[in-house]
């Protein structure tokens, strides 16, 4: 990669696409290329058509997606799995027809079985049978990964799938109803913190044990990898530490200054028992995670308190 290379990044308001734009321009990479949602429908095959052979980048980021916690996941399968569907298809064809150098398509752990061997290893795909709760966003993530590997199989392209833990960090969904675990507590416990409540109710038996990345971790990874790897094989990307919901959500609690009960509501889906990927691969390559779980946590909260006064 060069600094004056043309690098799309799609989905650049997102959780990621924010982070690896922020990163990017730290770095001193000027040619970067964004468009919201008004201006680029990801989902219809003639714009992004017409933006490719406009602008011809030669580097593409895929963060754009449909995403959301279990109860969005639940809710709507139907466009969770056609809206993710076409965004990534566009986009990755769009990318090879247009001339795009290197192509990084972000997936998610959500791809590896519900009983994967722990810590989950990148060979694990497609060894077992999915979580339900999320399947369709997980089999469109899937699809992605074989088409990235079907054009560098057939075409000799420089397709790369990354495999990102679960995230938090600014830009975040905060909406309890579409939210991922660790944003849904820390609103939980803001507003219960403000509001003076005893108590914040929390989905489940708060046994699942998770693994979380700072976007920003992230971000490095992505920049890492798009330096450093050019193997159409996929990647982990995670902190290699996980613990229980219900460590999490005492953190949160204790970050927060919250200091009432937490009730558990175990009539709530669980999810995964586990979920804890292998990062041994990129470690091997020179690349790992810098910022705790308790500094992220802080850090994310404050950058939620500006956004929410």
């Amino acid at each position: 990669m060069d600094k004056d290379d043309s690098i799309f990044i799609a989905g650049h308001r997102g959780l990621v696409g924010s982070a690896v734009l922020s990163k990017l321009q730290a770095e001193g990479f000027s040619r970067l290329l964004t468009r919201t949602r008004s201006e680029l429908d990801l989902t219809s095959r003639g714009e992004v058509d017409d933006f490719f052979k406009t602008e011809k980048p030669a580097i593409v980021v895929v963060a754009a997606a449909k995403v959301g916690g279990i109860k969005a996941n639940s809710d709507r399968p139907v466009e969770f799995l056609i809206e993710n569907l076409q965004i990534q298809n566009n986009l990755i064809q769009a990318a090879y027809e247009n001339g795009a150098r290197k192509l990084l398509f972000l997936g998610s752990s959500c791809i590896y079985p519900k009983l994967a061997p722990q810590p989950i290893p990148e060979s694990a795909l497609l060894g077992g049978p999915l979580e339900p709760t999320n399947e369709p966003y997980a089999i469109a993530k899937i699809a992605g990964i074989k088409l990235c590997q079907a054009f560098a199989r057939e075409y000799g392209a420089n397709f790369i799938c990354g495999m990102p833990t679960n995230l938090y960090g600014p830009n975040d969904n905060f909406d309890l109803e579409t939210s991922h675990v660790l944003g849904a507590l820390l609103r939980k416990a803001h507003e219960a913190k403000e509001s003076g409540a005893r108590e914040i109710v929390v989905w489940g038996s708060g046994t699942p044990r998770r693994e979380f990345l700072h976007v920003d971790d992230l971000a490095a990874a992505c920049l890492f990898l798009l330096q450093n790897y050019d193997s159409p094989e996929i990647i982990n990307i995670g902190s290699g530490q996980d613990m229980t919901i219900r460590e999490l959500a005492r953190l949160i609690c204790d970050v927060v200054g919250f200091e009432g009960e937490l009730t558990w509501d175990a009539s709530k889906p669980d999810g995964t028992p586990r979920k804890l990927l292998d990062i041994s691969k990129i470690e091997s390559l020179g690349w790992k995670p810098t910022i705790s779980l308790r500094e992220g946590i802080a850090r994310t909260y404050e950058w939620f308190k500006a956004q929410h006064r």
